[in-house]
C-alpha cells in the first residue's frame, strides 16, 4: 500500500505561486507514474498534470500549460506541481495521485490506484 501526503498549499494573491510537494512511502516510488488532479467546490476532479516514472515525458492540461510544472525526485520519492501565474480558477483542492499499471503518464482519474488526502490551494483576486 503507497501512502501520498501533499503539502505546499494555502492561500496566494493572483498572480502569485506555489510549490506543491506530494511525499510517498511505503512502494517503490520510481514504479509509479504520479499524476496531480483539482477538484473545485461543485465540480468533478479534474487532471491537472502527471509525469513517467523516469521523469522524462509529462503532460498538462490546457489550462494550465505554460504556467505548471511537474517533476519528481526519485532519490527523495516525492512529485512536486510548480504553479507559476495563478487566477482564481485555479482554487480548488489539489490531489496526488500514484499508477503503477498503466504504461507512460496517465491522464484519467480511474487510471491511478492510489490518492492523498488533497491540499486547498485558494486563490485571491
Amino acid at each position: 500500500q503507497v501512502q501520498l501526503v501533499e503539502s505546499g498549499g494555502g492561500l496566494v494573491q493572483a498572480g502569485g505561486s506555489l510549490r506543491l510537494s506530494c511525499a510517498t512511502s511505503g512502494g517503490i516510488f520510481s514504479s509509479y507514474a504520479m499524476g496531480w488532479f483539482r477538484q473545485a467546490p461543485g465540480k468533478e476532479r479534474e487532471f491537472v498534470a502527471a509525469i513517467t516514472r523516469s521523469g522524462i515525458i509529462t503532460h498538462y492540461a490546457d489550462s494550465v500549460k505554460g504556467r505548471f510544472t511537474i517533476s519528481r525526485d526519485n532519490a527523495k520519492n516525492t512529485v512536486y506541481l510548480q504553479m507559476n501565474s495563478l487566477n482564481t480558477e485555479d482554487t480548488a483542492i489539489y490531489y496526488c495521485a500514484a499508477d503503477w499499471a498503466h504504461r507512460g503518464a496517465p491522464m484519467k482519474v480511474w487510471e491511478y490506484n492510489f490518492w492523498g488526502q488533497g491540499t486547498q490551494v485558494t486563490v485571491s483576486s
